[in-house]
């Protein structure tokens, strides 16, 4: 991209919501909510040194809720014409008159609301042109042809560039919004012939595409991991310890963030019903957020409702203290939003047993013998039993050593036996959206092979 995406200033985004809001009340709307987006964006990919794809996005929105006492409708619009706000605002006042009443519906309490947003430095656009962004992808993939005869083809290599602001606002007096970024690099090498391929990939995202990975160490790697997955072999079906790697990790703390959901809370679709103030986790066990860190991805001064975020403990010493929820779930259920409509904010799962000398290594050797996961396939999760069985790839471990490569495994087990029996934590810590944990050892799940 030779330019910024933004074709309106935050002041006039801010024009247009206060115009929604305005509308809204002449029609007799008793509260409304308006958000107002516009961002921009480039998008390559290269397969086999050769240019697959090259799109450029220009993306902007209105969407517009209005309250008629406790009866909501909604509507949007990519027209910012003035013509068009009205439409829209006539058109959600006039689904509000036809809907059903509900006592949890309406905006938050507006002491709750975050009146003056903090700059957390969420934009660093990267104006990088479609010439530049395919070299970027040639030498990510080329660095991992380059790794070993055996890289044999590739699924390609893509770059993205994202930038986008927004406004939100509501007739309790909250009005926010900021310019935010999200840059990639990645790519997905094969390795070896025939029946016998393997493919993994890696990649490298941040806000500030000062802090990418370079495209040669993303190619590197990524070759270096299908190498390693090469003549794979079976498993008989057994009981052991399993070692989740840092990026799997993470999905097992977004299981935890959805079964203590408002949404699967108050439908009691979850397997953590009641679990406030239970000991889900061991006792070494700490789950922190921090929606303020500089930078982040999951850093926002206030949530999709504007309400204010906040630094808090959800597991403590592996007793949950908090839920995650938004001002409807929360009323749902008796309580408090706690600022997470939209979802959580910078999770960091940790152990206070771990060492800064934990490393992936040293978390191979407290596993001693066992099941190294680095792939999992389907989402075979049940969040109102907790049962898990997920197909599996990865690696048997023998004495803290890598054996040999394992595939067409399935690991089986309970979310609630999974959370208690988390033995350890590593040091190798990784972020994967607005989540963060290193690799995480189990004491057992049951292996079934072929």
């Amino acid at each position: 991209m030779s330019k910024p995406a933004f074709t309106h200033s935050q002041d006039q985004l801010k024009q247009i919501a206060q115009d929604m809001l305005r509308f809204a009340r002449e029609k007799g709307a008793s509260d409304a909510a308006v958000e107002i987006s516009e961002g921009g964006g480039l998008s390559i990919s290269v397969r086999k040194g050769k240019i697959e794809t090259i799109e450029q996005n220009r993306d902007k929105g209105i969407g517009i809720t209005v309250y008629i006492g406790q009866k909501r409708g909604n509507a949007s619009t990519s027209d910012f014409s003035t013509q068009a706000l009205r439409d829209s605002v006539d058109a959600a006042y006039n689904i509000a008159r036809f809907t059903a009443e509900d006592d949890c519906a309406g905006l938050p309490e507006q002491e709750l609301l975050e009146m003056h947003p903090r700059d957390l430095k969420l934009c660093h656009p990267w104006l990088i042109s479609a010439e530049e962004a395919i070299e970027l992808a040639k030498r990510t993939e080329s660095a991992a042809f380059a790794v070993d005869p055996r890289i044999t083809n590739s699924e390609g290599a893509s770059v993205h560039a994202q930038q986008s602001h927004f406004v939100a606002a509501n007739s309790r007096g909250f009005m926010g919004g900021y310019p935010f970024s999200r840059h990639t690099i990645s790519v997905a090498p094969i390795a070896g012939k025939g029946a016998k391929m393997q493919r993994d990939h890696w990649y490298s995202s941040q806000r500030n595409p000062k802090k990418l990975a370079s495209p040669e160490a993303i190619g590197q790697y990524a070759a270096e991991r299908a190498l390693a997955r090469l003549h794979g072999k079976k498993l008989d079906t057994r009981k052991c310890p399993v070692l989740f790697e840092a990026p799997l990790a993470a999905g097992l703390l977004g299981s935890f963030v959805q079964a203590t959901s408002g949404g699967a809370l108050y439908r009691k679709s979850s397997f953590l019903l009641d679990s406030l103030g239970q000991q889900v986790f061991p006792e070494h066990i700490q789950i922190h957020e921090d929606p303020h860190i500089i930078g982040a991805v999951g850093s926002s001064p206030f949530d999709d409702e504007g309400v204010t975020t906040r630094k808090r403990d959800v597991v403590s010493d592996g007793i949950v203290q908090g839920y995650f929820l938004s001002t409807y779930s929360a009323r749902k259920l008796g309580m408090q939003t706690t600022g997470n409509a939209g979802g959580s904010h910078n999770l960091a799962m940790t152990s206070s047993l771990t060492k800064r000398s934990d490393n992936f290594v040293a978390m191979l050797k407290k596993m001693g013998t066992g099941l190294l996961v680095t792939e999992l396939m389907g989402q075979g999760v049940n969040y109102v039993t907790g049962d898990y069985s997920r197909g599996a790839s990865g690696y048997w471990v023998e004495n803290g050593v890598i054996q040999y490569p394992v595939e067409e495994i399935t690991i089986a087990g309970n979310m609630r036996d999974m959370f208690r029996q988390i033995v350890a934590i590593g040091a190798d810590k990784m972020t994967l959206g607005t989540k963060q944990t290193g690799s995480i050892l189990l004491e057992s799940m049951t292996i079934a092979g072929g």
